[in-house]
């Protein structure tokens, strides 16, 4: 439909499959109202809406439906509260709307179901989902562009919206007239793909019905049952193994004092675990070093590890003081099976000439709970961690309400 405006000499022409009863210049945004002899200049709107975001005539492909925008609206609410409604026609006559506030934008439809909402109970219930009444206020129409198959009305548009994002259901009242809408939140990046824009508003602060990042029951439940099975797992591979000690020998300082003592070879079968190698040594304000390499005789890998044993002791200013002790333990960990020998080198402080012997064990499948434990832990942590930032991000979307709802009913009690 090609419609000049006589106030600024720009001429629109889009086409629309509907009967046109406004119609008002994108340019000057002059109001046009259809009479008998045509369409007459009403009056204009003072409100310019900022330059981003879509154009009058402007065509996009949205889930896989062409869509024209035919018009546009501009709607104020609180006094200094502004947000934009797109109207998207199909080439079949369909019509989709999509609302966009701070950056954030809503794909909504008008639907024949109706609800009693004059008195704004504090819920109600569509397709099985629960919404949450999030406000109720009056609005006016601010500034507009396009075409539009009914008079824009002068009077205050009373709304109410209900959500559980990320769906909201939202009615429109003028009257005794009432649209309901029911939508949910579309991502940016699609209208963005949908309309080819290389400009979109700035997303500022939590949309309306922006979800989550994820959905923390389901998180919870998978984090559960990967703890479940990281627990089986383990009682799988572990339960009927034995501790094998593979190494128990006593060496002396006289004739292994730093030179290599090799185990006799061993045989390990099962699932990888820690071997663990403890030590004693009779140090006394002294110090000794083991030096162990864990060689795999099918593969000729070698993995070296030492540890020190140190003791001292002492008074000073009167106050008995010990440090260190004559045992140590260490792990070499994820210890898989294989035909493997141990190469033992011990060294003792050249001065210590009491210290002349060093005990040595070696142990292998002790499976360590550490394995298991960490990552349960680290998983319960990262959940109750997401789980007070997504009660936040509620807290946060229901600020700007008048009707706060408590940590209960945002839907992430387990």
């Amino acid at each position: 439909m090609k419609v000049p405006c006589y106030h600024c000499d720009v001429t629109t022409d889009v086409h629309v499959n509907f009967e046109v009863k406004t119609f008002v210049c994108p340019n000057c945004q002059n109001l046009y109202v259809m009479a008998n002899d045509g369409l007459r200049a009403q009056r204009s709107f003072k409100h310019r809406r900022p330059l981003v975001g879509m154009n009058v005539g402007q065509k996009g492909v949205l889930r896989g439906v062409e869509y024209t925008v035919t018009g546009i609206l501009t709607k104020k609410a609180y006094g200094s509260y502004y947000w934009d409604e797109y109207i998207l026609e199909s080439k079949t006559g369909d019509f989709i709307y999509l609302s966009e506030s701070s950056g954030h934008w809503i794909l909504l439809k008008e639907i024949e179901d109706r609800y009693e909402v004059d008195n704004h109970p504090r819920f109600l219930t569509h397709n099985d989902i629960r919404m949450n009444l999030y406000d109720y206020t009056d609005t006016e129409i601010v500034a507009a562009q396009g075409y539009f198959d009914f008079v824009i009305p002068v009077k205050k548009i009373h709304l109410i919206e209900y959500i559980q994002p990320p769906y909201i259901i939202s009615f429109e009242s003028l009257g005794d007239q009432e649209s309901v809408f029911f939508g949910e939140h579309i991502s940016v990046n699609e209208i963005k793909k949908a309309f080819s824009m290389q400009r979109v508003p700035l997303k500022t602060g939590i949309g309306l019905v922006q979800p989550f990042l994820i959905d923390i029951r389901n998180f919870a439940i998978i984090m559960c049952a990967m703890a479940v099975l990281i627990l089986c797992s383990h009682l799988y591979i572990y339960n009927d193994k034995e501790q094998q000690i593979v190494l128990s020998e006593s060496l002396t300082f006289d004739q292994y004092n730093d030179k290599s003592f090799v185990s006799p070879s061993f045989v390990l079968e099962g699932g990888s675990a820690p071997l663990t190698v403890s030590t004693r040594s009779d140090v006394d304000n002294s110090w000794a070093n083991l030096q162990v390499a864990l060689v795999n005789e099918n593969t000729s890998e070698e993995v070296y590890a030492n540890k020190d044993i140190e003791y001292y002791h002492g008074y000073t200013e009167g106050e008995h003081w010990t440090e260190g002790d004559t045992n140590e333990e260490f792990n070499i960990c994820g210890v898989n099976a294989g035909k493997y020998h141990l190469v033992i080198t011990p060294l003792k402080a050249p001065e210590d000439k009491a210290n002349n012997f060093i005990k040595v064990t070696a142990v292998w499948n002790q499976p360590s709970l550490w394995n298991v434990w960490m990552p349960i832990l680290f998983m319960g942590i990262l959940t109750i961690a997401l789980y007070y930032y997504a009660v936040y991000f509620e807290q946060k979307r229901w600020a700007e309400s008048s009707f706060h709802l408590t940590i209960n009913n945002y839907g992430y009690n387990f």
